[in-house]
């Protein structure tokens, strides 16, 4: 299975920058992209580079990474650790330095995802309880002195759960859980025939304030993005049969159910029963989603559900927002942003090293 490489979340671009043209916005410095990425020797390292190429830092670190959290208002950042890791690594984002290796109790392991609330004082991370396997807990970290200290847990009422984001009340997080089960230190999937893939809103004191599911249970729920509205969209991995046409999108909008995002047919073929990362453009109200076993980025308008692009990329991954558009990966190739304000949208390359980029990438 190819690598999902490189970016994926959603925040706008706050800093200015001219790439070959590119001005992705007004005032400030360039923001730093942080991802996880390989060496030829695939030994794993936490980075940070800026828009026109310059690496910020490269620090070495003992298991593969997932996600990125940048701390809202510090220089800090948590490259947690992929499915099954039981490490993240806390970084200081002017110099790379490992300000502490983040490690989960004895019967935890981390999922790839967590969030900073916008106070700055709590983490919440997805995580697998691995005494009952595949139950799934967000785990509430209290940030002190640069260091992370676990103190608490909720349920995520869900198994597997993947990625979590804030609604935009900031107090509400919504959970994809992934519906499969999996065991302590293995990416083996163990209850295909009893998946239990769900959307749920959870407030941040453990509160469950909805729970949702599709009716397709082999249909994954694994990544999320949220509009300033309160629009949350989520990209399904479908665990069943190559042949089944099972919608790979899904949506809720505010006071609706969650339900199948309309795909054209041609795009859900081309999908191969797979979505990578999806990221919505509050400002420009549209969709993007990769599809890198199909090589495909998709980009859609939130409102209509009319298709936008449909452009090939081998092996892509990741997708962010930007100013004009997005900003997307590739583990084959160089990272290209989209301008999508014109009808016609453009294409340009980012000074970015091509390949051995992994997983996501976030704006600091």
């Amino acid at each position: 299975m190819k690598r999902r490489t490189l970016l994926a979340g959603g925040g706008i671009l706050l800093a200015a920058a001219s790439l070959g043209g590119w001005t992705l916005a007004s005032g400030g410095r360039q923001p730093l992209l942080l991802s996880a990425r390989n060496d030829a020797d695939g030994r794993h390292y936490a980075v940070g580079y800026r828009l026109d190429g310059s690496r910020a830092f490269a620090t070495r670190v003992a298991e593969r990474c997932h996600d990125v959290v940048p701390h809202p208002q510090l220089p800090l950042a948590l490259f947690v650790g992929r499915r099954p890791s039981r490490e993240s690594y806390l970084l200081d984002t002017r110099d790379g330095r490992l300000l502490q290796t983040l490690a989960t109790p004895a019967d935890r392991h981390f999922y790839g995802h967590g969030v900073f609330h916008a106070g700055g004082e709590w983490f919440y991370s997805t995580e697998n309880d691995t005494r009952e396997p595949g139950r799934g807990v967000v785990g509430v970290y209290r940030l002190q002195a640069e260091r992370l200290q676990r103190v608490a847990e909720h349920p995520s009422h869900g198994i597997g759960p993947h990625q979590l984001l804030w609604m935009p009340d900031g107090e509400t997080l919504v959970v994809a859980n992934g519906g499969i089960r999996t065991e302590a230190d293995s990416r083996e999937k163990m209850n295909l025939d009893a998946m239990e893939p769900s959307l749920v809103l959870l407030h941040r004191d453990g509160r469950l304030l909805g729970k949702e599911q599709l009716p397709e249970r082999m249909n994954s729920v694994r990544h999320l993005a949220v509009a300033s509205d309160g629009t949350v969209v989520t990209g399904q991995q479908y665990e069943g049969a190559p042949q089944d046409a099972v919608p790979l999108l899904a949506i809720k909008r505010p006071g609706q159910a969650f339900q199948a995002f309309p795909l054209g047919e041609a795009q859900r073929q081309a999908m191969h029963q797979y979505t990578a990362s999806v990221a919505i453009h509050s400002g420009l109200r549209l969709l993007a989603v990769t599809a890198p076993r199909g090589n495909r980025v998709f980009v859609w308008d939130l409102d209509s559900a009319a298709l936008r692009l449909d452009a090939p990329l081998a092996d892509c991954a990741g997708v962010a927002a930007v100013a004009e558009g997005f900003v997307v990966s590739s583990g084959q190739s160089r990272c290209r942003l989209y301008d999508c304000r014109q009808a016609q949208i453009e294409t340009r390359h980012l000074e970015l090293p091509a390949g051995l980029w992994d997983n996501h990438l976030r704006l600091a």
